[in-house]
């Protein structure tokens, strides 16, 4: 896990390319897409924004954040397709 005081000002985005702050979804974000929580995931990973920042930020709760992570690491972006959720918890 990263601390608060590692963090870094650019991280490999979930294409490889890589991401910062500006790029992030705006916190105020209503329509989650594949690619914007892919971007999240990955920025917390990278040290970007810490789990908590990342939760307040966009109001997520951490279970719903370790859902995603968990849905990216099994099933790559198209876990993230909220009409495939309840197929891929199965």
């Amino acid at each position: 896990m990263v601390h608060e005081s590692q963090v870094n000002t650019s991280v490999p985005g979930p294409d490889g390319k890589q991401i910062t702050l500006k790029d992030l979804p705006d916190p105020g974000i209503r329509r989650w897409v594949t690619r914007r929580k892919a971007e999240v995931v990955a920025a917390v990973r990278g040290g970007l924004l810490s789990l908590k920042e990342a939760c307040e930020r966009y109001n997520l709760s951490e279970e719903e954040f370790s859902c995603w992570e968990a849905l990216y690491d099994r099933h790559g972006s198209k876990g993230l397709r909220v009409t495939r959720v309840q197929q891929y918890r199965n």
